[in-house]
């Protein structure tokens, strides 16, 4: 006999049979290693928490300032925690930072200098980061119109960082090199935090003066250390993914250094002025307040992925990481083989959604991307993918990436409603 849950799943909420009694079982087959990330999401709440109580966050911190926002108390005591919480010595923590990108341009502009070279230790970047070191597009602003070089070492076949052939890229040039820890469009598993202690560790030993950068987006709150607690020397990431607990409305952070901190302030702001200014307009309750949730919300989305990998891999399809994987992010890759598969995906997330669940998703020229992009989000927070969200670009192999969740049952419906969608398409 059905649950009540079950029951009104299928009676309400338009699942079938077939698709949910196919999830219940993927469930069964993962929920063992469900444990484990429970107590990584308790030692992280724990953390914060403590956190929170050396900083003594009080009511004064939600208030705000005017004009300036010169000695902005919850602005100081937020990046006073960011830096705690990253084991860092400054952090920057701003709704001015507008996302993800902006805050890595931030870190790249705020570091390297005319006659650099930066090295990408993960193959190819994000794509929208493409712009920014002037990959792509007509090179305004990157950092290739500003005289910064670049290159980039290739994964290992396994996904694991190429430590030899990052020894021989190294040159007398070389300021910075940076590592992705999230899959972004690529088909590999995220870098773990192990990983990422052996890379920094290789690379001080070669010139102990080369800078450690983390694109830290996806990866926050994953593991019970961050990047910057096993030698890497920055950090960046967006609060609408997983620090934001999906209550910052807007934003970004960037933590390391207190010396790299200062110039990346410089490049935010001015020089001179750097980090002393700047309104954080009344949104240091809700960085906080989302800060606060964030371990919790972070184990309900990595669950999600977990179970979309068992129900997808399930049904034949590749999936990345395997559901057994170790994780290092939120994102979950499906190798769905065409472009209605994606779509059908996308439209199912879109139809799971709590905002704007009747809206259809279609590809589109996104800015920044190559590619036309189909993105599905029906979130409280406009582009927040900590929220259930997919996206993919149209391009063969045709992948899907899942990801976010606020809880794990919204996660876990996503799945539900994409294998529904792909099903009422005759897709699976």
């Amino acid at each position: 006999m059905k649950n009540n849950t079950e029951r009104f799943l299928v009676e309400t909420m338009g699942i079938s049979q077939r698709v949910l009694d196919h999830v219940l079982a993927a469930e069964k087959q993962v929920a063992g290693s469900f444990q484990a990330l429970d107590d990584i999401m308790a030692y992280n709440q724990y953390k914060v928490l403590d956190v929170f109580q050396k900083c003594r966050i009080t009511d004064m911190h939600f208030g705000w300032n005017t004009g300036y926002g010169y000695n902005d108390p919850g602005r100081e005591a937020l990046e006073m925690a960011y830096a705690m919480l990253f084991r860092t010595e400054a952090a920057l923590v701003r709704p001015t930072i507008v996302n993800g990108t902006h805050a890595l341009t931030l870190m790249l502009s705020g570091v390297l200098r005319p006659g650099d070279e930066l090295i990408y230790c993960t193959g190819s970047p994000y794509d929208t980061l493409w712009e920014v070191i002037g990959l792509r597009g007509d090179g305004r602003g990157s950092l290739k119109d500003f005289g910064i070089t670049y290159k980039q070492v290739e994964l290992l076949p396994d996904g694991s960082i190429d430590l030899s052939a990052l020894s021989d890229a190294i040159s007398p040039k070389t300021r910075a090199v940076a590592v992705q820890r999230a899959t972004g469009y690529g088909w590999r598993k995220a870098i773990t935090i192990d990983e990422i202690e052996k890379w920094a560790s290789h690379v001080k030993a070669i010139d102990p003066e080369i800078i450690c950068l983390v694109d830290n987006c996806y990866g926050e709150l994953l593991d019970t250390k961050e990047p910057t607690e096993v030698g890497a020397d920055v950090v960046a990431g967006s609060l609408i993914k997983n620090p934001g607990g999906g209550l910052a409305l807007t934003g970004g952070y960037i933590a390391g250094r207190a010396d790299l901190i200062e110039k990346i302030s410089y490049r935010m702001t001015s020089p001179g002025i750097g980090g002393e200014c700047g309104l954080t307009f009344g949104q240091t309750r809700t960085m906080f307040q989302g800060l606060f949730i964030a371990p919790k919300t972070v184990n309900g989305a990595v669950k999600g992925a977990i179970l979309c990998a068992k129900a997808f891999e399930n049904l034949g399809y590749e999936v990345c990481p395997k559901a057994e994987d170790q994780r290092s992010d939120i994102i979950e890759a499906v190798k769905l083989g065409s472009p209605e598969a994606v779509i059908a995906f996308c439209e199912g997330i879109q139809a799971a959604a709590p905002i704007d669940s009747h809206v259809q998703p279609i590809p589109w020229e996104m800015p920044g991307y190559e590619d036309q992009v189909i993105m599905a989000a029906g979130a409280f927070i406009q582009g927040s993918s900590i929220e259930l969200s997919a996206d993919a670009p149209i391009r063969e192999p045709y992948i899907v990436y899942f990801q976010g969740g606020l809880t794990y049952e919204h996660s876990k419906f996503g799945v539900l409603k994409a294998m529904q969608a792909m099903e009422d398409k005759g897709l699976l």
